[in-house]
């Protein structure tokens, strides 16, 4: 069933569509998706495959899936994952550990972003786990590691757990990485969306110092007169 997969994923590849998703993810020397190749193939169709082999590959096979050259084999293995981990609740926490130690592979904004919220964040957040394993993914310098720990704090997020997503704000705000500045202030502004006095306090005692970008995702849902104030800080 692994082979028959992968062979029907690649005989799907759109060498038209391939070329926008490299430009799209930046993936010529010296850019953040540096060397990624793709098979041309939209997340929907993705997503779709995933529905229907979800219950045929088991975890060892996922893990392979997950270490293919192409990036939406990676991506349908995530998704695949993601099913796996909402349907058997006796996988959830082999399902976590194999994410974890293959983070290496998940070395994309989509594919962290489609991912790390449904199975890190609602994994440590469900289980009551040390989030330290955050900080230390933040410690590592890896961008991606990086965006995988502010992204899993996303699940916190949404059960209005603000503490850990505020902590990163103020452990990266001299970060230099552009994707990082957008994670953040994609976080902070759904904090915003809960809970608008701790964004609020947030934003005033670092607007000054934000990276612009992570000031200005942040401030996105705010009305008019309040972004203006920020943004003039």
């Amino acid at each position: 069933m692994y082979n028959d997969l992968i062979d029907y994923v690649i005989s799907l590849k759109s060498e038209e569509d391939c070329k926008i998703l490299q430009r799209f993810f930046k993936t010529d020397k010296g850019q953040y998706g540096e060397g990624d190749l793709f098979l041309g193939i939209r997340v929907p169709v993705l997503r779709k495959i995933s529905k229907i082999y979800w219950n045929k590959i088991n975890l060892k096979d996922c893990e392979k899936l997950l270490k293919n050259k192409y990036h939406e084999i990676r991506l349908l293995s995530l998704f695949i994952l993601i099913i796996k981990y909402e349907k058997n609740l006796n996988d959830r926490k082999e399902i976590y550990n194999l994410y974890l130690r293959n983070t290496k592979y998940i070395n994309n904004w989509d594919l962290v972003d489609l991912s790390s919220p449904n199975i890190v964040g609602k994994y440590i957040y469900e289980n009551e786990i040390d989030r330290n394993i955050l900080y230390k993914l933040i410690e590592s310098n890896n961008l991606w590691n990086i965006r995988i720990a502010i992204l899993s704090t996303f699940f916190f997020i949404r059960n209005k757990d603000y503490k850990d997503i505020i902590i990163m704000s103020e452990m990266l705000l001299n970060n230099k990485e552009d994707l990082i500045h957008k994670a953040l202030g994609w976080m902070l502004r759904e904090v915003g969306k809960r809970d608008l006095n701790i964004l609020y306090l947030f934003l005033d005692k670092y607007c000054k110092v934000m990276p612009r970008t992570m000031l200005r995702y942040s401030i996105e849902k705010l009305e008019c007169s309040k972004k203006t104030v920020y943004m003039r800080k």
